[in-house]
């Protein structure tokens, strides 16, 4: 302290420094336990009265909250209960040290538990050596010589104890008493006032899910060795109170803190950086400020100390890498030390890449939401029940932003009464609150060009929701869209949906619209956009638009009649003559008059659905549009009424009456072309075989364009024919370009003039021939990029023989005929694979076969050619429904992995008796010496069993003493039916991996459902001479477990031959989380097969289509997104849940959620359209990463195929037990709407419905009868059509339960 009443005494260590013990137990997150401010140490007899008693008071005066005990010392008493809580209690201890201190085991006991505080949590010791001379203490000479006695306490261990806690306290620093006690009083009360002052920062009260967030980061504070976390998000989403909330929970493990914070703002200031420079500096080294003479000699300075001192560090609100460097220059700190940043800006952190790790902050969840809103509104965590419903509208509003729902819950607080609120919530339609205006509006002030801020007002206007690859070819020439986008999405302003739609958070879309507002709050024709139904209206109505206007969108559909009366839907053109800087225009459903010369020439994009005109107007200018919506559209001829070179994107979806394109050529960089449902096209120019760049095309629908037959034009319309007709031309020659090709729902055949091989696109990625009508396809070998085939519904299709080994995914939902799949390669790679209702498929390459024992010969079955004896025994299968389901209960064949398997009912037959046998799920045995003349094959393996409950999981095992370790579950097994006896046979090819004398250990292993009666093992042998190629020459398979099995080698060498995923139903509690200890042990765990696909353990992509990670096709439908099983990747930078809007944001539809999936300006209609490259590559070739699909719902894959207009028969696969139950389900399919006639084929298992109905009603009305029953044909062709290739009823009459996998 530098002055005569009192000096600082400087220790050998330098300083006041803690150690810290990583094993110390911290107090827990979110409670304050500290009671006191500072604990008094001191021996009663020498100080209480006099100099203690006056510190006690300077203390209180000061405002420390101040602990000291009163009570005589007794000597030898136990320390007291309430004496050690208050030092673990307290933030400081004060330790004065007078001539008999050291006499007091009390005092000697206190001292001990401080300075163990101080070692654990930080604990500020301060010692005062009044009248004495701190060497004495360190050197425990005179009175503080302690040495063992025979008393209790003066024990050998507890001096010794004693004596390091002495030396310990003598070597801090601290304060020797040398004149004016006043004087020295103060000093003391600085100094504690300089170290508790400025170590806690205030929370805000009312906090809501921080302790979840907190959690998440525990592990960065307590375990990683990052030093650095970077707290990222939209602004008001909570970051800076979750830093405050980590620091107080945190502050006292480190030996200096510090939070600096709103770094961004105090930057700006003249001298700001170096103000923050001299906080920071001060906080690590301590004492009083250092005066710096420059930012660089500043970040000098701070990186030195930062490598010496131990601190938690927050550094808030950083806008620019630049402050980082001046903050901590290198960034090089101490191993143990801390340092928190929080930003706006996601890209800062990619700085520090091997040192940082990113936490995004999660917006608040719906109940979070309701809880902080209601505090703020109602000063409760539970709104007031008359305003329970308005409450959680306005919570909904805010998505999760804990900014907005402060703000907006104090600004109702006011006024608790319904109109008033209403009256609020209605504002919100309109406008946003000036504060959250203020608090957003700064990150998009910090956009570095004005182009990028340009691009944020278009897509928060116009664009969320819609695919970034369409945007961005809108957009890219005047904004540099795909920098920009990064841009954005970097400061959290813009995010990317797993489906690679645009997405913005309500706020920040409101945020960006008020911006625009301001530019004239009253007239909007003065404005650059115009995004209102009822302003653009007005706008088009009067004629009054306007050089400002770059934007406009407008949709008659949506024009709110009730809101306000228009006196007239006359609109013309005028007002878009006085539109010179128009870049996007939309007019959904409007036909104005006028003429179409006074379209802007600088259009980019033009979305007009309802297009009225069967032509387009020659006098429509469109030299400068990228993209052309005219989905809906009333055009019969679509013909370029200029060369368009600018135009990449043509979409024409469900333009029902379009007839003819003509002249395509003169598009000549067209990239995507959607002919989707445009039912009566017959005649596309040839010239769009001459297209270059023309990447995708979608002819979903378009049926009658592969026809030959004559068809008459409307009279007017001027004919590329004579005679006023067109013959609808030969198939027409694809692009070379093309990538992706939608032909589903065309109906084709494989013919000469459309052989439907692809000669000459050999860059096609996706190719979808969905609901065709041929019955063979040629080889597809030569189609080196094809990763997706989709065939789903070609009911026809038989075999489907050399798929290029490049594939990485096949559909062939409901493909009844199909029986074979092989592959170029002759390796089953597939990485999804969709297959139910294949029910006459009877091998897949590499895969699976399954066959009808009665569709093979002895020779076929080798050893047990026994079987054919019972080959008309029925046994439900179950296991996987894909492939289980509409298939001959007949005996099947299964082969997999090599191993042959089938099930029976349990029959008395001395070929199901083993060798060895036990009425256990285990056995062993030792291989005898091989019999003469016969050579070892393999072993077969047969255990009885019963099932119960749904969900049936089980693996048969084989080990041996030579390192075989196999574990198998196989695709499908035999369900004998409630308490029925089973018996599973198979027969492993093993001979050659089996030596005599070895121990072969053969057991079955259950993990749900099932009871295994007995189990068993033979050793199959076959003559030294014979050649027994029955496995090999017949089915294909080698007759040991050959192929390339290491995708299914887990890292203890044991091969797990399972292509069910059993995680699932862990995950879903059907299983339980034991499951894979009790299958391979303790040494490894379940999330090592997590992952595993159909080939087993995931692996690289093909680095040949690394390209495909940003290539995307259309389905323009959200359902087509679930049927296909794509687009399903992890959520984008903002999204916690999927959220749908309606027109208005408090209607009951909204599904709240913390960012707007499709904001409330989209029609479904839209979200068709616009739908733009964004799925039909699936999600492991789009993200280049192998992900989890889930199963896909019979109901949901037929909404793609049908609808209820369309259908005229339903044709169900059914097994009524009786007369009663058929004359039931008759009754009650007539009484659903539209049932023409019900006629029920018992012989064939079948039940038809003919009428104008839904098919899932249907089924779900058989179904309260028939459990089993299922859809096999909707459509409007005669049921002989579609009638499953089976040699026995789908379901005779045998009970049994469907296995649910």
């Amino acid at each position: 302290m530098g002055n005569s009443s009192a000096s600082r005494l400087t220790s050998s260590l330098g300083d006041n420094s803690t150690s810290y013990d990583q094993s110390a137990i911290m107090a827990s997150p979110g409670t304050d336990a500290i009671c006191y401010d500072v604990f008094l140490s001191f021996r009663g007899e020498d100080t209480r009265d006099s100099f203690t008693d006056h510190l006690y008071d300077a203390l209180g005066r000061a405002g420390f909250l101040t602990f000291r005990d009163n009570d005589e010392i007794d000597r030898g008493r136990e320390l007291k209960p309430e004496i050690e809580r208050a030092i673990k209690a307290s933030k400081a201890s004060i330790v004065v040290l007078s001539e008999h201190y050291a006499t007091s085991t009390w005092c000697l006991e206190e001292l001990w538990l401080i300075l163990e505080q101080r070692r654990e949590f930080n604990h500020f010791v301060l010692p005062v050596f009044y009248h004495i001379d701190p060497s004495d203490v360190r050197k425990q000479d005179k009175t503080f010589k302690i040495e063992v006695k025979t008393s209790s306490k003066w024990t050998s261990d507890n001096v010794n104890q004693w004596k390091k806690a002495l030396t310990k306290v003598a070597d801090l620093t601290g304060f020797v008493l040398s004149g004016l006690e006043t004087k020295f009083l103060k000093e003391i009360v600085d100094t504690i006032y300089n170290e508790l002052d400025c170590k806690k920062v205030h929370l805000p009260p009312n906090l809501t899910g921080m302790d979840t967030r907190y959690e998440e980061i525990t592990s960065w504070l307590y375990q990683s060795t990052l030093p650095y976390i970077a707290i990222c998000g939209m602004g008001g989403s909570g970051k800076t109170t979750l830093a405050k909330y980590i620091y107080n929970s945190n502050w006292k493990r480190f030996e200096n803190v510090s939070f600096v914070e709103d770094i961004g703002s105090r930057c700006k200031g003249p001298h700001g950086m170096l103000e923050l420079q001299e906080q920071l500096l001060k906080d690590i080294l301590g004492g009083r400020k250092r005066k710096i003479p420059s930012v660089s000699h500043g970040t000098c300075k701070i990186e030195e100390a930062l490598q010496k001192k131990r601190a938690l560090i927050v550094l808030d609100d950083i806008i620019d890498y630049s402050e980082l460097v001046a903050l901590l220059g290198t960034g090089k700190i101490n191993a143990r030390s801390k340092i928190i940043i929080t930003t706006e800006y996601s890209y800062l952190w990619s700085k520090f890449p091997s040192k940082c790790r990113q936490y995004q902050m999660k917006l608040l969840d719906d109940d979070e939401s309701l809880e902080l809103f209601s505090c703020h509104a109602f000063g409760s965590k539970v709104p007031v029940e008359d305003l329970k419903e308005l409450a959680a509208q306005a919570a909904r509003y805010c998505e999760g932003n804990p900014l907005a729902l402060e703000v907006l819950g104090s600004s109702l607080s006011n006024c608790n009464t319904i109109p008033y609120w209403k009256s609020q919530l209605e504002v919100l339609k309109k406008d946003i609150h000036s504060r959250l205006q203020d608090v957003l509006e700064r990150s998009y002030n910090s956009l570095p060009y004005d182009s990028e801020k340009e691009l944020f007002l278009h897509i928060a206007c116009f664009f969320i929701g819609k695919d970034m690859d369409y945007v961005v070819k809108i957009l890219e020439p005047d904004y540099s869209a795909v920098s920009g986008i990064k841009t954005l999405t970097n400061r959290f302003l813009l995010s990317i949906s797993s489906s690679n739609k645009l997405m913005m958070h309500r706020l920040l879309q409101e945020m960006g619209k008020g911006i625009v507002r301001k530019e004239s709050f009253k007239l909007p024709e003065k404005r650059s956009r115009v995004w209102h139904n009822a302003e653009s209206y007005k706008i088009l109505k009067n004629g009054k638009g306007s050089k400002t206007i770059e934007g406009l969108t407008f949709d008659l559909k949506k024009l709110k009649i009730g809101d306000q009366t228009f006196k007239s839907l006359d609109l013309k053109t005028d007002a878009l003559k006085k539109m010179d800087k128009l870049k996007l225009l939309q007019l959904n459903y409007v036909e104005p008059t006028g003429s179409h010369e006074n379209f802007s020439e600088d259009l980019r994009w033009l979305c007009w659905f309802g297009f009225h005109l069967r032509t387009i107007p020659s006098d429509l200018f469109m030299g400068n549009l990228v993209a052309v919506d005219m989905s809906y559209s009333n055009l019969e001829v679509f013909e370029p009424p200029m060369v368009l070179r600018s135009l990449q994107i043509l979409n024409l979806k469900d333009s029902h009456s379009l007839l003819e394109i003509r002249n395509i050529s003169r598009i000549p960089h067209l990239e995507t072309l959607i002919l989707w449902n445009c039912h009566s096209l017959v005649r596309v120019c040839e010239t769009i075989g001459d297209l270059t760049n023309l990447a995708l095309l979608n002819m979903t629908g378009c049926k009658n364009l592969c026809k030959r037959e004559q068809i008459s034009l409307p009279v007017g319309l001027e004919v590329s024919t004579s005679g006023g007709q067109v013959t609808k031309q030969p198939p027409f020659s694809f692009p070379h370009s093309l990538k992706r090709l939608f032909l589903k729902d065309c109906h084709l055949e494989c013919t000469d003039s459309f052989p439907l091989n692809f000669s000459v696109q050999p860059f096609l990625q996706y190719l979808n021939l969905g609901n065709s009508l041929f019955e063979f396809l040629p080889y597809y070998d030569h189609l080196k990029n094809l990763r997706v085939l989709d065939l789903s519904f070609c009911s026809r299709l038989k075999l489907l023989l050399c798929l290029p080994s490049t594939l990485a995914e096949l559909y062939i939902y409901y493909c009844e005929s199909l029986e074979m799949i092989t592959f170029q390669s002759h390796l089953f790679t597939l990485q999804e694979f969709g297959y139910e209702g294949c029910s006459s498929l009877s091998e897949i390459e590499g895969f699976i076969k399954l066959v009808p024992i009665a569709k093979l010969d002895e020779t076929d079955l080798g050893h047990m050619k026994w079987l054919k004896e019972y080959q008309n025994h029925m046994v439900l299968l179950a296991g996987d429904d894909e492939l289980t389901i509409g298939r001959s209960w007949h005996l099947q064949m299964l082969y997999e992995f090599d191993i042959m398997s089938t099930s029976l009912l349990d029959i008395k037959d001395s070929n199901t008796t083993p060798e060895y046998i036990l009425e256990s799920p285990y056995l062993s045995f030792d291989v005898p010496s091989c019999p003469k003349n016969k050579r070892l094959k393999g072993l077969n393996v047969t255990f009885r069993y019963t099932l119960y409950g749904d969900d049936w999981a089980w693996f048969a095992k084989i080990s041996t003493t030579n390192g075989v370790d196999l574990m198998y579950s196989p695709k499908v097994f035999g369900n004998p039916g409630f308490g029925e006896v089973g018996i599973w046979l198979s027969y492993w090819p093993i001979g050659n991996t089996l030596d005599v004398g070895d121990k072969v250990n053969v057991s079955i292993v259950v993990l749900s459902g099932l009871v295994v009666r007995e189990c068993g093992a033979s050793l199959v042998y076959a003559d030294d001479e014979e050649v027994d190629e029955t496995l090999e020459k017949n089915m294909g398979w080698v007759e040991t477990l050959g192929g390339d099995l290491s995708g299914f080698q887990l890292s203890t060498g044991a091969y797990y031959l399972c292509r069910h995923d059993f995680l699932e139903l862990m995950e879903v509690g059907r299983l339980t989380p034991d499951w894979f200890r009790v299958l391979v042990g303790d040494t490894i765990n379940y999330t090592e097969v997590r992952g595993w696909r159909k080939t087993g353990r995931p692996k690289q992509s093909n680095p040949s289509f690394t390209e495909l990670k940003s290539v995307r096709c259309i389905i323009d439908g959200p359902e087509l997104e679930e049927i296909y099983k794509i687009a399903e990747m992890s959520k984008s930078s903002l999204v916690d849940k999927t959220v749908e809007f309606t027109s208005t944001i408090f209607e009951e539809t909204i599904k709240p959620g913390t960012t707007s999936e499709i904001s409330d300006a989209i029609t479904e209609e839209e979200s068709d359209s616009y739908n733009l490259e964004t799925t039909g590559m699936s999600r492991a070739f789009v993200s280049g990463e192998t992900t989890k699909s889930a199963s896909i719902p019979h109901k949901e894959k037929l909404k793609s195929v049908v609808t209820d207009e369309d259908i005229k028969q339903v044709v169900l696969a059914v097994n009524f037990r009786s007369e009663t139950e058929k004359s039931q389900v008759i009754e009650m399919v007539y009484e659903l709407n539209g049932v023409d006639s019900v006629v029920v084929d018992l012989e064939e298992g079948r039940l038809i419905v003919i009428g104008k109905v839904d098919p899932f009603k249907v089924l779900d009305c058989v179904k309260q009868i028939d459990r089993y029953a299922h859809l096999i044909f909707t459509g409007d062709k005669p049921e002989e059509e579609y009638r499953m290739v089976v040699d026995d009823p789908v379901f005779p009459n045998k009970p049994g339960t469907c296995f649910q996998m």
